[in-house]
């Protein structure tokens, strides 16, 4: 069985950063699951950064919305392969699936299964969305809730999971960032 590891945090807390930092310290075959769109100018040059941020260290799969498709195209070609982020693929779904609650359900089932059987160590960035006000609509909270389910159930797979918090790293479950 391979190990996952999540990593969570709030918004430009360093996930992205620690989670490249992991994959290459602990690995030399490396796979990049993208998950967003450049929908927009400034989404465009998020992605850009992003994509000079990890350079050519990483072979990149492009995977908005059938992530246990893109972890199971790793089998045989990479050693890790590492999800960023989740939060944007369920925001990906929520809009491909007309925020029908069922399609989006099957997605995420989908998702969980696969890592019971990834062909690879798998990391997985996430965003804690639950820690704020509750939203004012239902399709937000509706996003907010599936979102924790998301991150629990992934939380409850993995043998490792790191709150980010200002750029450090918090182990919440495993072993530290530096050991």
């Amino acid at each position: 069985m391979h190990t996952i590891t999540l990593i969570t945090g709030g918004a430009r807390s360093g996930k992205s950063a620690f989670a490249l930092e992991l994959a290459r310290k602990r690995y030399f075959q490396r796979a990049f699951i993208a998950t967003a769109t450049a929908f927009d100018e400034e989404m465009k040059q998020r992605i850009l950064c992003h994509q000079k941020e990890r350079g050519n260290t990483f072979h990149t799969i492009e995977e908005p919305l059938r992530l246990a498709g893109a972890i199971a195209s790793c089998a045989g070609r990479a050693d890790v392969a590492l999800v960023d982020c989740l939060t944007v693929w369920l925001g990906n779904l929520y809009h491909h699936c007309d925020e029908n609650d069922s399609s989006i359900g099957e997605h995420v089932g989908a998702f969980l299964a696969a890592l019971d059987t990834a062909p690879c160590d798998l990391i997985l960035v996430t965003n804690e969305v639950g820690w704020g006000i509750v939203p004012d609509n239902p399709l937000a909270r509706a996003f907010r809730d599936m979102a924790g389910h998301l991150n629990r159930e992934i939380a409850r797979k993995a043998q490792q999971v790191y709150l980010l918090c200002c750029g450090i790293p918090l182990a919440l479950k495993g072993e530290g960032p530096h050991e």
